[in-house]
């Protein structure tokens, strides 16, 4: 069995290298296809972390044998590849980026054609790849999530600030009214202010009883006094008595 040449097997290594270091690899046929019209392609495909690479299908299929992974008529005919991996300033690719960049490009060029791809562990038909192209961009869709995150966080705070306020409004309300019903009076509120009936029954017994004490007292004075008048008036000294005598 004749040897590899190294070219070939330093080929292999790096298509196997960018398989192992790819979110996602899109495989296009270019048959047709200018060198002025492939670098406007490749252009076209940075901005997503893409890069467009053609390598004989031979050696694809070398590099990918121990990936488990079947390309089947991918690699057939003029194949190339779009490896989408990280940017140049660090940040990660985005392959729908790159998947709507070919879709477009395709449009206007109908020598390209897309066949499919891997992303991730799944691979994706002809189909599969065009659907790709339609989902909204990594950014977009953060900025729904986010949005959609904050949307309940502003009704959240708002209703935590409602609620103090309604508190407020219903603690007035109810000072207005003069309190809750069924709630006890206030201690204060009933020492200092007496009800009519008992109050006034109260401060008329007392005076009854000074009244009654009066009169007997005036009266035991009346009986007392006369009868010692009396005993004075009819009963005459011993001296009184012996003059009466002689």
């Amino acid at each position: 069995m004749e040897n590899p040449r190294p070219e070939k097997v330093a080929v292999v290594e790096e298509v196997r290298e960018k398989f192992a270091g790819a979110d996602a690899v899109l495989f296009t046929e270019y048959r047709g296809l200018t060198v002025g019209e492939l670098q406007e392609l490749r252009t076209s495909l940075r901005p997503g972390g893409g890069e467009y690479k053609v390598y004989k299908n031979t050696l694809v299929r070398r590099a990918t044998s121990d990936l488990d992974v079947e390309l089947g008529d991918w690699l057939l005919g003029p194949t190339a590849l779009a490896f989408v991996s990280a940017k140049d300033d660090g940040s990660p690719g985005d392959a729908v980026v790159v998947a709507k960049a070919l879709k477009a490009f395709a449009k206007g060029n109908p020598n390209l054609v897309l066949k499919g791809g891997l992303l991730g562990s799944t691979l994706l038909d002809q189909k599969g790849l065009s659907d790709l192209a339609e989902v909204a961009p990594r950014e977009e869709l953060l900025a729904r999530l986010a949005g959609g995150m904050a949307a309940p966080m502003r009704n959240f705070a708002g209703l935590l600030q409602a609620v103090p306020q309604k508190m407020a409004y219903a603690l007035q309300a109810l000072i207005e009214q003069g309190g809750a019903a069924g709630a006890p009076a206030p201690v204060a509120e009933a020492a200092d202010e007496p009800t009519d009936g008992p109050t006034d029954a109260a401060e008329e017994a007392p005076a009854a009883a000074e009244a009654d004490d009066t009169d007997t007292t005036t009266n035991d004075t009346n009986d007392d006094t006369p009868a010692a008048e009396a005993g004075d008036a009819d009963e005459a000294t011993p001296a009184e008595a012996a003059d009466e005598q002689e």
